[in-house]
């Protein structure tokens, strides 16, 4: 799925988000996602940036991962999102290896002069303390050793509250994406003032 959004008159910059259907606006329509309402947010705050959104349901580090050298030399991204995870804790893929394609999604963007802001996720609890919390910990460590920005929890505030969630209860329904956009906005707009 690729989504443009964009401001009226010439965009000088772009921020790419590249995660999965927390970010596709899964199961709603396109413009109630949180990443539309960001590019809602920047066209009265950052009126320059044009965000696309090339996020898909069910996307993997793996997946992200392989479409990223290509997303990069076809949108020449000046910031990038990072959403990925869910589905490989989901898979139960070994936590080396979702460590190990994240960080080489960053340094990849790093390679182009793209600002990276790292979006952390958490599993359901029935996974085990121990593989959640180990899961949960990469995003810090990866924040920390690669230098970017970070989302602590995309879902914060709306995990845990049925109102907020679809049937599933694995994916935030409409009225949760501005919650969700809130928990984004700090991490991106320190990325985009700099």
């Amino acid at each position: 799925m690729l989504v443009l959004f964009t401001t009226q008159g010439v965009s000088a910059k772009t921020l790419l988000v590249l995660g999965d259907s927390l970010s596709a606006a899964y199961n709603m329509q396109t413009e109630q996602g949180w990443v539309a309402l960001l590019q809602k947010r920047l066209a009265n705050t950052h009126p320059e940036v044009q965000v696309i959104n090339s996020s898909v349901s069910g996307e993997t580090t793996s997946g992200g991962l392989t479409r990223l050298p290509n997303l990069l030399d076809r949108h020449q991204p000046d910031y990038i999102v990072l959403e990925l995870a869910a589905n490989d804790g989901l898979r139960g893929t070994p936590l080396k290896i979702i460590e190990k394609n994240i960080a080489k999604m960053i340094q990849l963007s790093k390679q182009t002069a793209t600002q990276v802001t790292l979006v952390g996720v958490r599993l359901p609890t029935n996974y085990g303390p121990r593989y959640t919390q180990q899961f949960f910990d990469i995003f810090e460590r990866l924040a920390s050793s690669e230098n970017t920005y970070r989302v602590p929890f995309l879902m914060e505030n709306v995990a845990l509250l049925p109102d907020l969630m679809q049937g599933d209860r694995l994916h935030p329904n409409a009225k949760a994406q501005p919650i969700i956009l809130e928990n984004v906005w700090p991490a991106i707009e320190k990325m985009l003032n700099k």
